[in-house]
């Protein structure tokens, strides 16, 4: 466990230091568990009762909370932001692989750059690229002229299939597939003629991916995943989707074949979004959307009926299974005071 100092941490996040600088600070902690060695944060105003009462050596805060601040304070304009960064400078999180093990396969024509690092039982076939500082964990299987950029670091039992191109410093959780067939099929008369998936899945830079997310080829062209991407768990994302720079996608999300969606979106957790539709930049769909066609302005769109207790919501599915009548029955009323 590293020690930095308050200053040290202070200088890297480009934060206004407030007391000692010359405190330790070896972890981060929440305002109600947070003690000697370790600095907490403040981004949520219902946590300021906590503030006055931590007993962390300093805390992450914005200028409006620093009079409250009982300890040493690293003030910034977003707190948020400065417990990301701080994070980042004290994780403890391990690599994913410490050498390249004798348990590994690795064809003798893949390519490996300076300090890669290959975990146990891992099979790299024949024209793989794994450019330098790239870990990869134990089980995981690297396709026929697939391609890893700079810094990547993939989690155990992760698979990618062939002619994948993953960009540089991109995180991969376990058990993510990237390039298995998108679901592409033709029916001869109520038999499923399969098409075979010769695109690829290109992803960029700085993307994460979490675990058990499944990433589909391209059925002629490809699937691509641009900078900045960050895909949560289970995620099902579909032959030929394009999904723009930034976008953040929540968990169990389904985005359908041949979709694109804009830069800076983000998509609520089990939202599903339907095949060949084109999403605008800055669209944010809340948890539980069902989006059956293309959305051309930005803003905040929602769809997901919130639960209600059986009986209402009983009363409201009826309501909803005669709404064309009802709606009908207005309509007729309707012109009935107009002929008056």
């Amino acid at each position: 466990m590293s020690n930095y100092s308050l200053q040290q941490l202070a200088e890297e996040v480009g934060a206004k230091l407030v007391g000692d600088g010359d405190i330790a600070i070896h972890s981060i902690g929440t305002l109600s568990s947070a003690g000697d060695g370790q600095i907490s944060f403040l981004s949520n105003s219902k946590y300021r009762s906590q503030l006055s009462e931590t007993k962390a050596s300093a805390v992450i805060v914005g200028e409006d909370d620093l009079p409250h601040t009982p300890c040493a304070a690293l003030v910034m304009k977003n707190p948020y932001v400065g417990f990301a960064l701080v994070a980042q400078i004290l994780d403890s999180t391990p690599d994913a692989a410490s050498e390249i093990s004798p348990q590994a396969s690795i064809d003798n024509t893949a390519t490996l750059g300076a300090n890669v690092k290959v975990g146990p039982f891992v099979v790299i076939e024949s024209g793989v690229c794994i450019e330098d500082d790239v870990q990869i964990g134990a089980g995981c299987f690297i396709g026929k002229d697939t391609r890893v950029g700079k810094g990547t670091k993939i989690w155990a039992n992760t698979t990618l299939y062939h002619n994948v191109i993953i960009g540089n410093d991109c995180l991969i959780q376990s058990n993510t597939v990237i390039g298995a067939d998108g679901f592409g099929y033709a029916n001869d008369s109520g038999k499923w003629v399969k098409i075979p998936q010769v695109g690829r899945v290109i992803i960029g830079d700085n993307v994460e991916i979490g675990a058990s997310t499944t990433i589909d080829r391209g059925a002629l062209e490809d699937t691509v995943i641009e900078n900045g991407v960050i895909i949560d768990n289970q995620v099902q994302i579909a032959h030929n989707v394009v999904i723009k720079e930034s976008v953040a996608l929540a968990g169990c999300t389904v985005v359908a074949g041949s979709t694109t969606i804009g830069k800076y979106c983000t998509i609520g957790g089990m939202s599903a979004i339907a095949g060949h539709v084109e999403i605008a930049d800055n669209v944010h769909f809340t948890g539980m959307a069902m989006v059956t066609k293309g959305v051309a302005e930005p803003g905040l769109y929602s769809s997901g009926i919130p639960v209600a207790p059986n009986k209402d919501w009983r009363r409201n599915a009826i309501t909803m299974r005669n709404i064309s009548s009802l709606n009908q029955r207005v309509k007729k009323l309707e012109k009935q005071a107009q002929e008056k």
